[in-house]
């Protein structure tokens, strides 16, 4: 089969997997329950849902975790490949204690992805969330493939161990298809803030338009900016949310921090770092100066992503 016409196949299960509306109701049913989990766990809980999605790492633990299964598993292969031509081999006996320890290193790392991706997917939607709900099915019917594999292993069914893993091979591609689909069609876990930062100081508003501690949207020079006046002070970050572009002019302000609307995503005021997730990327931050009464901003020297 060409290359052209498999791309065409997967394109083609892609587009159904969009169009499944059915699924509509175990998604929400899902998210909700992920949802809860955190919520439950009150602060122990935040900070859980924050370690899973990255908030600390600069940018999401998922694709971190799935590199580990992908070499294990990838490892055990060749492993395998060398039991099944080495019979009788003083070696062969090694390669299959290695392979099973491959394997097991990668159902331990496929356990940590598939709660870091579930911590990411409960915060998208429409086709990112089908398509996202899709690839967990995958990843787990992987997971399982991987775990028969080693039982078939360990009663001594190496035949039976060796095809249940290539199976699980097979599966664990197709959804990284999907997974690369979630990143660079839908945008998922990359940064959807603006960067593209005034050098000098220019005007973004009036200074009277400004209320304690009420968020306001600017533009300068195409750029979103949300200013905030807090305890006689301005504060100005870049306004489309890192996570996935919400908009923290329609945030709220709680101490010294701004709350996206969409999904929660909390930033400081000061630098913008990000104090909680889903977003783990920093917003772009501003310097600030009044001059004949318009609040003008400029680029933070060593803000953002730099600074993180």
């Amino acid at each position: 089969m060409s290359a052209a016409r498999l791309t065409g196949l997967a394109e083609s299960a892609a587009h159904g997997i969009e169009r499944q509306e059915w699924m509509a109701p175990v998604e929400d049913a899902l998210q909700r329950a992920v949802a809860a989990a955190f919520k439950a766990g009150g602060v122990a809980g935040r900070a859980v849902k924050n370690f899973l999605h990255g908030t600390w790492l600069g940018h999401p633990l998922h694709p971190v975790l799935t590199d580990v299964p992908i070499g294990a598993w990838t490892t055990a292969l060749v492993f395998d490949t060398l039991d099944a031509g080495s019979t009788g081999w003083p070696w062969q006996q090694t390669a299959r204690r290695r392979a099973d320890d491959a394997i097991v290193v990668g159902i331990v790392g496929a356990v940590g992805a598939a709660l870091a991706g579930l911590t990411d997917w409960q915060h998208t939607d429409g086709k990112a969330r089908r398509t996202g709900l899709a690839h967990a099915a995958l990843n787990t019917l992987a997971l399982g493939l991987y775990t028969g594999s080693l039982v078939m292993r360990k009663r001594g069914a190496r035949g039976a161990g060796r095809s249940l893993a290539l199976a699980g091979l097979g599966v664990m591609g197709a959804s990284a298809w999907l997974g690369g689909r979630l990143v660079y069609r839908e945008r998922i876990g990359i940064d959807h803030a603006q960067r593209e930062e005034p050098e000098g100081f220019a005007r973004a508003l009036r200074e009277a338009e400004l209320r304690e501690g009420q968020p306001v949207r600017a533009e300068v020079n195409g750029l979103r900016v949300v200013l905030v006046r807090r305890a006689g002070r301005v504060y100005a970050l870049g306004e489309r949310c890192s996570h996935l572009g919400g908009p923290l002019a329609e945030g709220e302000v709680r101490d010294e921090a701004i709350v996206c609307p969409w999904h929660g995503s909390r930033f400081a005021l000061e630098d913008g770092r990000v104090l909680d997730g889903p977003a783990t990327m920093p917003q772009p931050c501003f310097e600030t100066r009044v001059r004949d009464g318009f609040v003008e901003v400029r680029r933070r020297p060593e803000t953002g992503l730099a600074a993180a």
